[in-house]
């Protein structure tokens, strides 16, 4: 590369060395964003016609240009690679090829600065909808197998052993709730971020009156970054807001991925995971390895990792600063991870096959004893003498059943009474289409 469209006459020799280390992955990275960056320079051109900086023609010729570019990248005729700086010099120098003169008129109005920030809103926003649909379609199957499975009785745990008698349905129920919040909070954050930083340039401010607020209709968002300073200081602080959904969805993931490593094991043998889902051994022949399972567990370490590269950015005074590039890389990486991970859940849940008899045999007498309390309170004693005589009777509880315990728990959530007909309700009211899903572009070849 040494068409640089920073480049004038009083910048000296350029070095090549220098040079690669200033893109870093930046072209690499810019694969995902391409189809934001040509959706938003359609949009520029448009806003740039209104203003009569450019003609509606050449708008138009400018938006049929950049058509072709999108098909031209989609379809891999086209590729972004070392012969660009980064995506945005890719989209000026493909105009200016087919256009002449008039493509060169793209930047207008514009910096690269509030180019790539308003194709990373545009980016977290249909990520925020993807991670948003799956953590949906995650909650739906949790809740479609309490449902079924309600009434199996499963031994509960506290640090790590055994509790009271528990259900499937209550497990289930417990991850559909989950997945719902997890729906909420992206949900919640990409309506938080949905505005267009387009127009504010490189963070003063330019002097045309840019059609900003149209702009940014065209482009789906319901308001303006307003102030220009803000649109730059920004930068990093919405990447960190979008992995925070990212990591709380990971976060749960983990949590039941731990689950079924344990309920899978030899140990327990309370479920199988299909083969699917499984490898082999490379010396032993006899081994049958969760590994999917496993590395889902992991997951969240990447989006962990990725947050923690973007905080040690962040230390930086107002305005533009080259820094900023480095956000980049960990935000696309985790999500790029992440979703590919969560994708995966909605498989590996309908897959999973219990062994109800097994679970229920493992639930030893000792495990009522909450329930036998629970009795002696109802009948009048204070609950810390009820604890006291429950815990001297342990060797009379050998007769109960876990299905009269899982009967029993008749309090709001519980065994008996997991009000399933509300955690439908909340999935169905926030599984719905919202103005900020409405910015998804066709996918290119990152």
């Amino acid at each position: 590369m040494t068409d640089y469209i920073w480049k004038k006459d009083s910048t000296g020799e350029v070095d090549e060395r220098v040079m690669r280390f200033l893109a870093g992955q930046d072209v690499v990275l810019d694969r995902e964003l391409l189809p934001f960056d040509i959706r938003a320079s359609k949009a520029h051109a448009r806003g740039l016609a209104r203003i009569d900086v450019l003609t509606a023609a050449q708008a138009d010729a400018m938006a049929e240009s950049l058509d072709r570019l999108q098909a031209a990248f989609v379809s891999g005729e086209f590729v972004l690679d070392e012969r660009f700086e980064d995506g945005h010099s890719a989209i000026e120098s493909w105009l200016i090829g087919e256009l002449g003169e008039i493509g060169g008129r793209i930047h207008a109005g514009r910096s690269r600065n509030d180019q790539v920030a308003v194709a990373l809103r545009l980016y977290m926003k249909d990520r925020l909808r993807q991670l948003a649909a799956v953590c949906a379609s995650i909650a739906r199957i949790c809740l479609e197998r309490a449902e079924r499975e309600s009434g199996l009785a499963l031994p509960g745990h506290t640090h790590l052993q055994q509790a009271m008698p528990s259900s499937l349905g209550l497990w289930w129920a417990g991850h559909a709730e989950a997945f719902i919040d997890n729906l909420a909070l992206a949900r919640d954050i990409g309506a938080w971020l949905d505005a267009s930083p387009l127009g504010t340039a490189s963070g003063f401010g330019v002097n045309l009156p840019l059609d900003r607020d149209g702009v940014a209709e065209e482009l789906g968002f319901p308001r303006l970054v307003i102030n220009p300073q803000y649109a730059q200081n920004a930068r990093g602080k919405v990447e960190l807001r979008a992995l925070d959904a990212l990591s709380a969805a990971t976060a749960d993931l983990r949590r039941l991925s731990w689950d079924l490593s344990l309920f899978a094991s030899q140990e327990f043998g309370f479920v199988k995971v299909s083969a699917a889902f499984c490898t082999g051994s490379s010396i032993m022949p006899n081994k049958h390895n969760p590994d999917a399972v496993e590395l889902l567990r992991a997951l969240h370490g990447t989006v962990v990792g990725a947050r923690a590269e973007l905080e040690a950015v962040l230390g930086l005074p107002s305005g533009y600063q080259r820094d900023l590039q480095d956000t980049k890389p960990p935000l696309i990486r985790a999500f790029a991870r992440g979703i590919d991970g969560l994708s995966l859940v909605p498989g590996l849940l309908e897959g999973l096959e219990w062994d109800a008899e097994r679970m229920r045999a493992t639930i030893a007498p000792e495990l009522h004893a909450t329930d036998r309390a629970n009795e002696l309170v109802g009948q009048g004693q204070p609950f810390r003498a009820a604890y006291r005589q429950a815990a001297a009777e342990l060797d009379d509880l050998a007769g109960r059943k876990p299905e009269s315990s899982l009967e029993a728990r008749v309090s709001p959530g519980g065994c008996a009474n997991l009000l399933l007909d509300r955690l439908h309700e909340r999935l169905d009211m926030l599984d719905q289409p919202d103005p900020w899903v409405q910015t998804s572009a066709p996918s290119g070849h990152g």
